[in-house]
């Protein structure tokens, strides 16, 4: 990824393989942010419960927005919502690709689709496509998620994706 100010098409892609970058998360530059993201993605997919809290920030207007948890407020809210994403048994497993990255001195915005599949009541995978923004800030001294938009395309799969997790 380019450093600051520079808008691009990347060539990153995260899904299961992903690894825990968050010691590199203090580096200020653009680098940092992008192992924020990895870090998201290895959490996210190892439902690595501490990795993904320490990816969050805890402040109170931190927000995510998508079709299983609604709108979300506080780093707090959105671990919990994970932590019963990952206690059921959608079995979650997707990749983040095709993104454009806008970086800058103290934020990064990370556009882009996550592919994959859940795992239903029966054991079948469904497939998964979500049109994902994740933005991050540096603050305390490391690169922290501040947002998340998620959007599914097909209209009927957001029910029984949220059905699983929500009950």
């Amino acid at each position: 990824m380019s450093e600051h100010g520079t808008i691009e098409k990347t060539d990153i892609s995260f899904g299961p393989a992903s690894c825990n970058r968050s010691d590199e998360t203090t580096d200020p530059s653009a680098r940092g942010a992008e192992a924020a993201l990895e870090t998201f993605y290895y959490a996210l997919n190892n439902q690595d419960r501490e990795a993904l809290r320490a990816d969050w920030s805890a402040h109170p207007l931190a927000q995510l927005n998508n079709p299983v948890g609604g709108i979300l407020r506080g780093g707090g809210a959105i671990v919990a919502l994970y932590e019963k994403v990952f206690a059921g048994r959608p079995n979650v497993r997707v990749v983040f690709g095709d993104v454009v990255a806008y970086p800058g001195t103290d934020h990064a915005v990370f556009a882009g689709r996550e592919s994959g599949s859940w795992t239903d009541a029966e054991g079948n995978a469904v497939p998964l496509e979500i049109r994902t923004s994740r933005c991050f800030r540096y603050q305390d001294g490391r690169w922290q998620q501040i947002h998340h938009h998620g959007s599914i395309d097909d209209p009927a799969a957001p029910a029984a994706y949220q059905h699983p997790v929500r009950g």
